[in-house]
């Protein structure tokens, strides 16, 4: 089996075009004989259209607490992006590796991977088990079966490190996050004739009441200190509708997402909202054409916020790990929420890279970055082995 250093086993996971709306299976076959070739047992979860898996390994006993390292395979599109070259073929310099994911976040799998001889060649107490996921991306939306096989482990894990980049600093929490679409459903007419439903000014209505909640919401004292911005946002990110300036639009959509402060009720702004559709907006449209209105919200993925469990086992664990005294929080979203609360398994984030640089072109990691979550990784060695 051949060994890799950090940067080629990276250099190999970018040349993967995990894009979230391809196939992930070239890469996850990859890690598989690799991990196999290993001695360690690889469990797979495929996505209904068999396109797609998770991925689960443990080395190590398995009837004792261990330690899960997650990461996700997936990555954003670069599609309109102006590269500097090949975004899946790595290049780098002295002290920076540029690709799409090197970042975010195969960075931290490279780390993982490589790090398998030394795990194998331990004599550990305790299990590390490797958590590789799909569509994360996409809402986080693609890990539940790992999560839910998580949750029904017979000897519960001790601890989550999710290895998003966060500089290797600790992350406790994080916001939670909900999309949704809304389809409005109006009456088509000639516009001289005001009797139509315009499906287009009842959504512009709609956006008017979110604004309103996103206001009130930058009102609101924090209840998590540390966030930027400090409270619940609420945005409306596209909005489509009608065909013809003399033609009422008979339909409309729009999409929007609600980020959550940890600790708020993660379902008052959609039930306001409905509340607000159902006593303002259909019964205005039964007046103008009655049994032709209609408004539809689906909620398109949800990612629950990482509450902080300050002295948790993960908390307590990562913290000296990565040699830091104090924890931080972020605003975007990961699976760490998924694993505390469907899994049950205390979570936090601590990876190699800087957010600023993931989802843009010229993604890239430092080199700095690769070797601290190397040794961050040796050092859990040194704990988990006998």
């Amino acid at each position: 089996m051949k060994e890799y250093s950090a940067e080629q086993m990276l250099e190999k996971l970018v040349a993967f075009d995990t894009t979230s709306w391809k196939s992930n299976l070239e890469l996850i076959d990859f890690v598989t004989a690799y991990l196999e070739g290993h001695g360690v047992p690889v469990r797979t979860f495929f996505n209904e259209e068999g396109t797609k898996a998770n991925l689960l390994a443990t080395i190590g006993p398995e009837d004792m607490p261990g330690i899960i390292l997650s990461g996700h395979t997936d990555v954003v599109p670069v599609t309109e992006q102006k590269w500097s070259g090949d975004p899946f073929a790595m290049w780098g310099n002295d002290d920076r590796l540029y690709g799409r994911g090197t970042c975010d976040m195969k960075g931290f799998i490279a780390c993982v991977l490589t790090a398998v001889p030394d795990f194998v060649a331990a004599d550990l107490k305790e299990p590390i088990h490797l958590a590789f996921s799909y569509d994360e991306e996409n809402g986080c939306t693609g890990v539940m079966s790992l999560v839910e096989h998580v949750g029904k482990m017979p000897v519960k894990p001790r601890a989550c490190i999710v290895g998003e980049p966060t500089s290797m600093k600790v992350v406790n929490s994080h916001k939670g996050i909900c999309n949704m679409l809304t389809r409005v459903t109006g009456h088509e007419a000639h516009s001289s004739t005001d009797r139509g439903i315009n499906a287009v000014m009842y959504a512009a209505d709609m956006v008017q009441f979110i604004s309103g909640l996103a206001a009130e919401m930058r009102e609101r004292k924090p209840l998590v200190e540390g966030f930027d911005p400090p409270y619940t946002t609420i945005h409306v990110g596209r909005m489509s509708g009608g065909t013809a300036p003399n033609i009422t639009p008979s339909y409309c959509e729009f999409e929007w997402d609600c980020r959550t402060i940890p600790g708020s009720d993660e379902e008052e702004v959609l039930t306001r909202f409905n509340t607000y559709v159902d006593a303002e907006i259909i019964p205005s449209m039964e007046t103008q054409a009655a049994g032709y209105g209609a408004v539809e919200t689906e909620v398109t993925s949800k990612v629950p916020a990482l509450l902080p469990q300050t002295g948790s086992s993960a908390e307590s664990l990562v913290m000296a790990l990565a040699h830091q005294n104090e924890v931080q929080v972020v605003s975007y979203g990961t699976e760490a929420g998924h694993f505390q609360q469907t899994g049950g398994v205390p979570t936090v984030v601590c990876g190699p890279g800087s957010i600023l640089q993931a989802h843009r072109p010229d993604e890239f990691i430092e080199i700095a970055q690769m070797r601290a979550c190397e040794d961050f990784l040796q050092r859990l060695l040194d704990v988990v082995k006998k």
